[in-house]
């Protein structure tokens, strides 16, 4: 294409986006300025961050108080959780595998933490609204997935395992979320969670 001098060539209009894409879009912008600020973050501010104006907030979210509750909804999604841990290769050391499942999950919940401790603190913490299916979010469910991924992980020492893989994988998954609550003091390590989680409490009898 040929273009006449001193003349700029047309810029080509990003691809619209549907209203889910938007949303997911503002919620991605939102949620380290919710860290941030907490439930006082403005709309405006949220806009600048997205790169948008501040009517195109409210042509997905009803409110301000929507758009709270779907960045609380969203860390709650464990759907990136569980593609890391399906990502981890199964021919490492069990041990190792665990140590990269800790890791995973213990920055899943961090996460959590980080977004409901600073709508806390504002007083504007909102239980997950309804997703697409109308229901609200099942607490147990969320947790399901999560932990079948990470029994998928014990499968391949199957015939070692003194418990099955699903119920080794439920103690390991309550584990690491008792070990990082907030405000405990000297949290296990990675490390220490999985050695203790392996060997237990006790040392090796003297022979």
């Amino acid at each position: 294409m040929t273009e006449t001098p001193g003349t700029q060539p047309a810029r080509r209009r990003a691809p619209a986006m549907d209203p889910e894409q938007r949303r997911a879009m503002i919620v991605a912008a939102a949620l380290p300025l919710v860290v941030e600020y907490g439930a006082s973050v403005t709309t405006a501010k949220i806009a600048r961050a997205a790169g948008i104006g501040e009517g195109t907030i409210f042509r997905v979210f009803d409110d301000k108080d929507a758009l709270l509750a779907a960045c609380m909804a969203e860390v709650l999604n464990p759907d990136d959780t569980i593609a890391h841990l399906a990502a981890i290769p199964l021919d490492q050391p069990l041990a190792d595998r665990l140590a990269e499942a800790a890791d995973v999950v213990r920055g899943h919940l961090t996460r959590i933490g980080a977004v409901a401790g600073a709508l806390m603190a504002g007083g504007r913490l909102e239980r997950p609204g309804p997703g697409p299916d109308g229901k609200l979010p099942d607490r147990e469910a969320g947790l399901a997935r999560p932990r079948a991924a990470l029994a998928a992980l014990f499968e391949p020492d199957r015939d070692a395992l003194r418990l099955s893989p699903e119920r080794l994988a439920d103690a390991f998954q309550l584990m690491i979320m008792s070990s990082g609550r907030p405000g405990a003091p000297d949290p296990l390590t990675t490390a220490e969670l999985v050695d203790l989680f392996l060997h237990g409490a006790l040392q090796s009898a003297p022979r």
